[in-house]
């Protein structure tokens, strides 16, 4: 063969292999080119996923943040999810879009979250309504107080109508009053000097409503002077919450009939003088009888 037809032959096959060549490193760089292009749109799509991922989770914590209650240890729980919730979305953020495995991680976890809010949602929808109806039931027993308080009321008042008026009725009365002066040998007098001892007279009258029994009358002697005639400033008895002191007293047996009574006072030497004398009767607490009488 000669030295042409084996250059020629040669040359051939060169351009063969650098045709090939050129074929391969097309078809390479297309495929390059083509992947890298791919890649990039994972990529990106990953990217976006990520960021949806993040809004997702920022959506829930303002969810849970939208939940009110009253009950503390609720509280305690929504603000433990919370910040969980925080604590991902730094996570999320940090971490690359390609890494597929943790981005599954957080979206099972945003699922469970999701769980968990309609948990609370409904625990918290659960107390509110049965706030509500211990709401209702507490006005409902409120007005009931009200409406006993007030039937209270107007049986104390009706009660005290009632005792005011017993009170009324049972209280005692006087017939006519007689007040006289004695004289030592019980001669009636009505000088002063010649008198030893006064005797106030009168009857108690007949009330079936009055208490029966013992009861101690009391009686007051004021001279013209206004001075008190007593024996002793000890002799005291309960009138309107006080003290005062009394002349003389009797105890008497009364069963709701009339009953004569008569007290005495005897005098000291020198003790009484002319003028108008006032007579005053004290039953239970209260001044029964008034009268006047005099000496001259």
């Amino acid at each position: 063969m000669s030295e042409e037809l084996k250059s020629n032959k040669m040359n051939k096959q060169l351009w063969i292999i650098l045709s090939v060549a050129a074929l391969l490193i097309a078809v390479f760089a297309f495929l390059y080119f083509s992947n890298k292009s791919e890649m990039e749109q994972i990529v990106s799509e990953l990217n976006i996923e990520k960021l949806e991922l993040t809004n997702e989770y920022q959506d829930l914590a303002l969810d849970y943040d939208s939940l009110q209650t009253n009950n503390d240890t609720i509280n305690i729980m929504l603000e433990h999810e919370r910040e969980r919730i925080a604590q991902l979305i730094d996570e999320i953020k940090t971490v690359k879009a390609t890494n597929s495995s943790k981005i599954r991680e957080f979206k099972k976890e945003l699922s469970t979250l999701r769980k968990v809010l309609k948990n609370y949602i409904y625990q918290i929808d659960s107390l509110n309504r049965r706030n509500e109806e211990l709401s209702l039931e507490n006005k409902k027993y409120r007005k009931q107080y009200s409406n006993i308080k007030s039937s209270m009321k107007d049986l104390e008042k009706q009660k005290e109508n009632l005792e005011e008026k017993v009170d009324i009725a049972s209280k005692l009365e006087l017939g006519k009053i007689e007040a006289r002066g004695l004289t030592g040998k019980n001669r009636e007098t009505k000088k002063s000097s010649k008198v030893s001892k006064i005797r106030l007279c009168f009857t108690i009258l007949k009330n079936i409503t009055a208490p029966v029994g013992e009861e101690e009358v009391y009686i007051r002697i004021q001279r013209p002077d206004k001075s008190l005639l007593l024996h002793s400033l000890e002799d005291k008895f309960m009138f309107e919450d006080s003290e005062i002191n009394f002349s003389s007293k009797r105890t008497i047996e009364y069963e709701g009939k009339d009953l004569d009574v008569c007290i005495y006072y005897k005098a000291d030497e020198g003790e009484l003088m002319s003028g108008d004398y006032l007579a005053d009767i004290f039953i239970g607490g209260r001044n029964v009888g008034t009268t006047s009488f005099e000496f001259k």
